[in-house]
């Protein structure tokens, strides 16, 4: 910009010339600058205020269209994003198949200490030791009036032990919130649970974690804030859950067994409706792990899961179905029961002596071990191990468990004869009564493979057809027939069709051998047997009563009345409505309604094969 002198050198002289004053010329020469000046001043002014008036326009414009937009779309919650990796100290919630509550979180707080804070450490300590009975005051002492600064007296507390900790008036004890996992229901369902414990904690928040059971299988899945607190819910029904827990503490004390187990499976789903295990503990105030003894002496210990037995009788049904399948035998088949029966230097006998033969369906019923073993052999080892082993019963179950890689089948690591016979009715391969459970609902649900599960409403691929429809009910209606006239006859329970099976085994001794009177006995049911919906084993780990003054021990007189109690009390808890229609036809009937009986071949025996 070039600017116009105030005082012009030729406009000066001009108006000396003509006696004229020149401090007029700069005095308009100075007005003429200043209304340049204000003229721009003006024009920079204009402009920013129409910059401001398009910027608010444009601004209200934007919020208009906004308004419009959210006015005229559908009502939708906002969606909390995760932004951080801090503590996660909210967990997800656990319920049962009907939405019970079967785990939460209560708000609750931890105490902790500064000791170099403390004005009487002595008198803290044995006020300490007061509200909480098992803190020392010896260590406590020790602790507060030594070098540490900092140290933990409680990591939960309830609100009246809060109180009194806050009542010692101590300004070296501090509290910090913390989420603390319960279980409202006390040990119902503990083994199934399992528990829950501290992560990563500090004094204003605790990470809650899973320690055992679906809690620690599901434990990514329950902190998972994107799931937006959704519970998980169980295929256990609570109400079952708490009657079999009573109904099996029951069992246990009359027949004075040790332990016990049951497990009631749907049959078409695999969805476990109750699992019990005793004697059991309280999640709430998770007891520690024994180092000594055996593993069964801890009530952590899941006998349905973890348990690895010899489940005896339980297991005929296995070879019988097996032949049916291919053909061998049917249920009048011919048998011969001759005992005893000697494979090698190994001698097979009976319970009772049963005659020279015993027709297929009498196998079962009587319970014979030398003519289960005759149709083994005709099944051969290799056919045998085949089919066990797609019943499940080689490998461990793939229920949504921590525990479950542990119930690993004790399975033989050769096979000769001798194996092949004593297998065949339940010795020399160990295995879980949930293993039993697979076994007995994939025989019930037609022969279709079913897969055990604790989840609720999953859907699951259709499992493997590994013995025919056919062979499958007249197997079901021979378990049926071992209720009505055979050894398990205490377990008739009128209206529910009950068919089963009842094993005593001899129990292992730790360094070898078998005890002499020690056994676990099974009864392994299905119910109703004219259209199967459930499985349910029960087991007593040693169990015995006496009858009219002689100690028996035998899965018929112990087992099997607890099992029938059991059946009486969740029958209609489940809905079932009993069948009245005392001509209601066998399964079998409906695939086979005449059958002639069939000599079975025999078999000519080798040792050591």
């Amino acid at each position: 910009m070039i600017r116009t002198p105030l005082r012009p050198l030729a406009r000066i002289l001009r108006a000396r010339d003509r006696g004229e004053n020149p401090d007029d010329i700069e005095a308009e020469n100075r007005r003429l600058r200043h209304e340049q000046i204000q003229d721009r001043a003006r024009r920079r002014a204009e402009g920013r205020l129409v910059v401001m008036a398009g910027c608010f326009l444009l601004a209200f414009g934007t919020v208009a269209a906004r308004m419009g937009t959210l006015a005229s779309s559908a009502a939708a919650e906002p969606q909390a994003q995760v932004l951080s990796a801090q503590i996660i100290s909210q967990r997800a919630d656990i319920t049962d198949r009907r939405g019970h509550v079967l785990a939460t979180n209560l708000l609750t707080h931890s105490v902790y200490a500064h000791p170099h804070q403390m004005v009487d450490p002595v008198g803290t300590a044995q006020g300490l030791a007061q509200i909480f009975p098992d803190l020392e005051v010896e260590r406590l002492t020790s602790d507060f009036t030594g070098d540490r600064k900092f140290m933990w007296i409680k990591r939960k507390i309830s609100p009246e032990q809060m109180q009194a900790v806050h009542d010692l008036g101590e300004p070296g004890l501090l509290f910090g919130p913390r989420e603390m996992r319960i279980y409202p229901n006390g040990d119902i369902a503990s083994h199934i649970l399992g528990g829950s414990g501290f992560g990563n904690e500090g004094v204003s928040s605790a990470e809650v974690i899973g320690i055992a059971g679906v809690e620690k299988a599901f434990d990514a899945w329950l902190r998972d804030p994107t799931n937006e607190g959704a519970p998980l819910a169980l295929s256990i029904d609570l109400t079952l859950q708490q009657a079999m827990e009573e109904v099996l503490s029951s069992g246990m004390n009359v027949m004075n067994a040790k332990g016990a187990t049951g497990i009631l499976m749907e049959v078409q789903t695999g969805e476990i409706v109750a699992m019990a295990s005793l004697p059991d503990f309280d999640p709430n105030d998770r007891p520690r792990p024994l180092l000594t003894g055996e593993p069964s002496d801890s009530p952590l210990f899941n006998r349905a899961v973890q348990g690895q037995y010899e489940l005896g009788s339980t297991f005929k049904i296995f070879p019988v179905a097996q032949a049916l399948d291919l053909g061998l035998v049917n249920p009048a088949s011919g048998i011969n029961a001759a005992a005893p029966m000697r494979i090698g230097r190994f001698l097979i006998n009976d319970f009772h002596n049963y005659g020279k033969e015993l027709s297929v369906t009498d196998v079962i019923v009587k319970s014979s071990n030398v003519a289960t073993v005759r149709i083994a052999q005709m099944i051969g080892p290799d056919r045998q191990k085949d089919f066990l082993e797609k019943l499940g019963l080689f490998a461990p179950t793939p229920i949504e468990m921590v525990e479950a890689p542990t119930g690993q089948p004790l399975v033989p690591s050769r096979w000769p004869a001798v194996t092949s016979a004593t297998v065949s009715f339940g010795h020399g391969l160990a295995a879980s009564p949930l293993h039993l459970a697979v076994a007995y609902a994939t025989i019930a649900n037609g022969g279709k493979r079913v897969t055990p599960t604790l989840i609720h409403g999953r859907q699951r691929p259709e499992g493997e057809q590994v013995l025919s429809p056919r062979a499958a009910a007249m197997s079901v209606d021979m378990l049926r027939q071992v209720v009505t006239r055979g050894t398990a006859r205490q377990a008739e329970v009128a209206g529910y069709e009950v068919a089963g099976k009842t094993g005593t085994a001899d129990k292992p001794r730790s360094s070898g051998g078998y005890y002499k009177n020690k056994v676990i006995a099974t009864f392994a049911s299905v119910f109703p047997a004219s259209d199967p919906k459930y499985v349910l084993i029960v087991a007593l780990d040693e169990p015995s009563t006496v009858i009219n003054g002689t100690e028996v021990r035998t899965a018929g007189h112990t087992v099997v009345p607890v099992t029938a109690e059991l059946i009486r009390r969740i029958g209609p808890l489940l809905g079932l409505e009993p069948v009245t229609d005392e001509n209601l036809p066998t399964i079998a009937a409906r695939f086979e309604p005449r059958v002639e009986p069939v000599q079975a071949p025999e078999i000519k025996l080798v040792a050591n094969q």
